[in-house]
């Protein structure tokens, strides 16, 4: 059985948000591989916040393109988890690689709230 919404293409609205989750997700694994590279302990919360938005935005992209009935609430999770990251990111403003992920995670967060608000 076809749930509503489930035929055909994805919306414009829906693209844009699969290529911002995966955009997000990608800037968050480099972001990752920056800071083991700078090491400390300080960075363990940034590192977690890191992990929970490349995984959550990776999990909503694909949920998104396979139409999956849980898509909404999925954005709704990733925009949280994007918030999350974005402000963990500041917590480091000189760092010009934090500062890129924080944006990401800004717009992610943003396309995700609206379509958490759309009909699939």
């Amino acid at each position: 059985m076809t749930q509503p919404g489930t035929a055909g293409t994805m919306s414009k609205e829906m693209q844009d948000c699969v290529e911002a989750c995966m955009a997000c997700h990608s800037v968050c694994e480099e972001t990752m591989s920056s800071c083991m590279q700078m090491g400390g302990q300080a960075q363990m919360q940034i590192m977690r916040a890191l992990i929970d938005c490349s995984e959550m935005t990776r999990m909503c992209a694909d949920m998104m393109m396979r139409r999956s009935p849980m898509a909404a609430e999925m954005c709704a999770l990733c925009a949280k988890a994007c918030d999350m990251c974005a402000e963990a990111c500041m917590s480091m403003p000189d760092d010009a690689q934090m500062t890129r992920c924080a944006e990401a995670c800004r717009r992610c967060a943003q396309m995700c709230r609206t379509m958490a608000g759309a009909t699939m």
